[in-house]
């Protein structure tokens, strides 16, 4: 009888540790999940503010948007919850000859947002020569 107790008794020890493992598997494998989803919505904002920088960006380049000053706008639709900065900068210049080259100026766009883990930003910096 006591080889018996004694099995029963090392079984149900075995099995408790298997079930510990199990959970602490589990708990991993949540740590794990939890860390991806906050991976792509990382990426997914990242992305966003890509598309808004370009969109920017196009708009200067095209003479859609005047950059004569420096501003910020809180963006809508699918840039909700983003802060686009702009700011222009005239850059003298001369050419081969000497002579002052007027209207380059170069131009500083930054889009924050705020995630869980703080204020992100993203910046983009080019040059444009009014038409």
């Amino acid at each position: 009888m006591t080889s018996l107790r004694r099995r029963a008794g090392f079984l149900l020890l075995e099995t408790m540790i298997g079930v510990a493992v199990f959970a602490l598997g589990m708990l991993a494998l949540t740590r794990c999940v939890q860390q991806c989803i906050g991976t792509e919505a990382a990426r997914a904002w990242d992305e966003r503010a890509r598309v808004a920088l370009a969109n920017r960006a196009a708009e200067i380049e095209a003479g859609a948007v005047n950059c004569d000053k420096e501003s910020t706008e809180k963006l809508s639709g699918p840039f909700e919850g983003m802060t686009l900065r702009q700011k222009c900068i005239p850059l003298p210049m001369k050419d081969e000859t000497g002579k002052e080259l007027t209207g380059i100026s170069q131009v500083q766009l930054e889009a924050a947002w705020v995630e869980w883990s703080g204020t992100q930003t993203k910046a983009l910096t080019f040059y444009v020569y009014p038409r």
